[in-house]
């Protein structure tokens, strides 16, 4: 799998506004639980969580319209939730060194510099992650939510598609996860043009979130009432 280059970028854009009616989207991005069945057993403890009651691995996914995954991350124990994995991953080290293609959009006439991904609530409020309400207050905020959780069905038919597949399994990733300690690889490209502390407070930006989630709530409430979410 590769990273979105800037015509995948306009496409993933385009087809996502297109099917789920959202600007400005690179995909839906969630976690899922794999069962280590050969798990040692002095590492059952930290693979297990309660209420899974099996040792796993976390899988962190992120995909789009046509179920493609353009990242992944599997290695953290199952005892993790999703915000554990999000703060280990390097779903935006690319984003954090520079190396990304431009993603501006513009809603309601407000300019945003990257794109986002849709979450589940679990996830923090941050500029690149797009939540949807747990307690709608109105019509708009509760067709959003509707819209959100439809095109997140992405990344959770993505998932299914991981474990129809009967060629794959659990064991043949085992090696990479456990011989492979994170210390021990590649640091980051260091980002030669802006400073990386100062893309990680854009990333994560509560009020940029703020004012994008009220952007897209607008513009998905003012969707013309022929438009069905294709999921």
């Amino acid at each position: 799998m590769s990273s979105p280059n800037a015509y995948d970028v306009e496409r993933l854009y385009s087809k996502h506004e297109e099917k789920h009616g959202f600007k400005g989207m690179l995909g839906s991005i969630d976690c899922m639980h794999w069962e280590w069945k050969n798990c040692p057993v002095a590492l059952k403890g930290q693979y297990t969580r309660g209420d899974y009651m099996k040792p796993t691995i976390m899988l962190e996914a992120v995909a789009s319209y046509d179920l493609r995954i353009w990242h992944a991350f599997f290695e953290m124990a199952g005892s993790n939730n999703d915000i554990n994995v999000l703060n280990q991953s390097p779903v935006f080290d690319k984003l954090k060194n520079g190396t990304t293609p431009p993603t501006p959009f513009e809603i309601n006439g407000n300019h945003y510099t990257k794109g986002y991904y849709l979450v589940d609530g679990i996830y923090p409020d941050w500029a690149t992650l797009v939540k949807g309400y747990a307690a709608p207050t109105d019509d708009p905020r509760f067709k959003f939510t509707r819209f959100q959780g439809s095109a997140r069905k992405d990344v959770q038919g993505a998932f299914r598609v991981l474990q129809e597949d009967q060629g794959f399994t659990l064991s043949d990733w085992e090696e990479d996860f456990i011989t492979e300690p994170m210390e021990n690889r590649p640091k980051p490209i260091p980002n030669r043009g802006r400073d990386q502390d100062v893309i990680i407070r854009e990333i994560r930006d509560r009020t940029v979130h703020d004012q994008l989630t009220d952007d897209l709530v607008e513009h998905i409430w003012n969707l013309p009432s022929t438009f069905r979410t294709t999921n």
